[in-house]
């Protein structure tokens, strides 16, 4: 039941995303957990005030993507806004844009993908709200032209939290050490990999984060290898050497309780980057939404 739950789900998905953004969609695409059809978000109020405000920065139109010539009517707003802001980040993975865009692209178009799997599935969880303004954030600095402005470390959220600090260490260590300009898709699919792995393991169990862990342990040896190739061994012994002292510190922090209470990262860097963070609230839309 699980498997065919999965299977449809999959399939639904892929058929509204765009084309660039089916490849990173089955490689994040979580299992899909058995819910009742009847069951109603709490937080639907709320939703829709963030997706007022995102459709109006990422300049989306009422009814979601005129571009898109296969839209589904059972997708929702929410959905259509997701393809939307999809298709607009498409301009940021190109060639002509720098390594450190394409990160922030590559980690705008997982969230995203997050979230439109969090609401094609109605679930309760605040982690759907979360992923989504966490992509239109980025989405939103790389329009305005303002990403260098953002810190590269990623807080991880309320709904999830640190688990799996030997991959986490690699994350940020190949972040750190500049691995963004080898391998920036590769890194930030992995980081919104083990966010979402760990808030499924709250929410479900061990069970339903196994997918997502092999998928960022997946994308770290991709990303670690291509920084290996990419520098000389000196260079690679230091990375190694990073990798090990961010383990000793992250190991403390996975509490092994499945309790997901957010985890601020910068507090235990060993060192942080010279990029200023700035806080971006999400613009308010000035113009009325008809859903």
């Amino acid at each position: 039941m699980i498997f065919n739950l999965t299977t449809l789900a999959t399939k639904y998905i892929l058929q509204r995303l765009p084309s660039r953004a089916v490849y990173s969609a089955l490689l994040l695409i979580a299992a899909v957990p058995v819910t009742h059809a009847a069951s109603v978000n709490k937080s639907n109020a709320s939703d829709i005030l963030v997706v007022r405000s995102i459709r109006a920065a990422a300049h989306c139109p009422s009814d979601g993507v005129r571009d898109v010539k296969t839209l589904s009517p059972q997708q929702s707003s929410q959905q259509r806004t997701i393809d939307c802001m999809l298709m607009q980040l498409q301009v940021y993975q190109q060639d002509d844009k720098s390594a450190r865009q394409h990160y922030l692209a590559y980690k705008a178009q997982a969230w995203l993908n997050y979230a439109y799997h969090k609401d094609s599935i109605k679930s309760r969880s605040a982690a759907g709200s979360q992923a989504l303004q966490a992509g239109s954030l980025l989405l939103a600095a790389l329009q305005n032209g303002t990403d260098e402005q953002l810190s590269i470390t990623t807080d991880i959220p309320t709904t999830s939290a640190l688990m799996r600090p030997d991959l986490w260490a690699t994350l940020n260590a190949l972040k750190d050490s500049g691995g963004i300009s080898a391998a920036p898709r590769e890194l930030a699919f992995s980081e919104v990999a083990l966010v979402w792995a760990a808030a499924d393991q709250c929410e479900h169990g061990w069970r339903q984060s196994g997918t997502h862990f092999r998928m960022a342990d997946r994308w770290l040896e991709q990303a670690r290898e291509a920084y290996v190739n990419a520098h000389d061994s000196e260079t690679n012994v230091e990375l190694e050497s990073l990798i090990n002292r961010y383990f000793k510190q992250y190991t403390p922090l996975d509490t092994g309780d499945d309790i997901c209470r957010g985890q601020k990262m910068d507090s235990h860097k060993l060192y942080i980057s010279q990029t200023i963070t700035i806080p971006m609230p999400v613009p308010t839309a000035t113009y009325n939404v008809v859903y």
